[in-house]
């Protein structure tokens, strides 16, 4: 598995109009999942973002994580994670999960985090969705289990 995670001071996902998940300070993870995952690699993933320390402290350095500063996770499933563009420039996606593996693997994440205490926001998996986001810092990481 493997997430884009942002520091956000908000995100929205919204779908068909909708706002279908909200987080005001936090992280945004855009979680892709490929064929050899399993609930080892969503917990493993879940447990990485809660900790992560890339919050500001007091003094304002990346010393905390959102399980220490009460920030929130929006979750939003994206295979496109997994698009190689190594050949041409139609990106393949052979190595995403199909749907009825990854969505099971995408709500373990949510409810993994959600289990450790933390706010947990969530896209729609499978839905044409806008994501709107204020990149805070601007802090970008790619975490992989």
């Amino acid at each position: 598995m493997r997430a884009v995670v942002q520091r956000v001071t908000q995100a929205r996902v919204v779908v068909d109009g909708a706002v279908v998940g909200e987080i005001s300070s936090g992280l945004c993870a855009l979680v892709g999942v490929t064929h050899e995952d399993g609930t080892e690699q969503a917990d493993k993933l879940a447990d990485k973002v809660a900790r992560l320390r890339v919050m500001p402290d007091d003094e304002g350095l990346m010393n905390c994580s959102v399980l220490e500063t009460g920030g929130a996770v929006l979750v939003v499933s994206q295979f496109t994670l997994y698009g190689d563009t190594r050949k041409g420039r139609r990106p393949a996606y052979l190595a995403a999960a199909r749907p009825e593996q990854a969505a099971p693997l995408v709500e373990r994440v949510v409810s993994r985090l959600r289990d450790l205490g933390v706010p947990v926001a969530e896209g729609r998996f499978g839905a044409d969705m806008q994501l709107e986001l204020v990149n805070d810092g601007p802090v970008t990481l790619l975490v992989e289990v």
